[in-house]
């Protein structure tokens, strides 16, 4: 099977020279269609750039992973005194927090219902 297409035109005014006409090509479909080798590929320039930018910057943000984010920090624990309090405990432990605040990170921590504690109760404090 085939089927016609059309070629372009080139139409040349110099004079002497009889202009072309349009013309049909034959072009062969299905079974009569050889196997070509597929075209090498080529990077331009562009590609070139982009696969040097997206490394750059997934090289960037490993590094600063590494750098910045460290080991996790080993939480800290605390045991609670005879007479102590849980607020007395947050301000001391998270002096940084505010002390209503470091009270509920201390009760989160610890899945605490209350604000009550007893002595010798070992409690995790986080991270600020």
């Amino acid at each position: 099977m085939t089927a016609l297409t059309a070629a372009p035109v080139r139409i040349d005014v110099r004079p002497g020279r009889p202009a072309r006409s349009r013309h049909l090509v034959s072009v062969p479909t299905g079974d009569a269609v050889t196997g070509r080798a597929p075209a090498s590929l080529r990077l331009t320039r562009r590609g070139r750039l982009a696969i040097t930018t997206a490394t750059v910057l997934v090289a960037s943000i490993a590094g600063a992973t590494m750098a910045f984010g460290g080991p996790a920090a080993t939480p800290q624990t605390v045991t609670v005194e005879p007479g102590q309090t849980l607020g007395q405990i947050a301000a001391t432990e998270l002096s940084d927090v505010p002390t209503r605040e470091a009270v509920t990170r201390i009760q989160l921590a610890n899945d605490l219902p209350s604000s009550h504690v007893h002595a010798g109760q070992t409690l995790t404090i986080p991270a600020p």
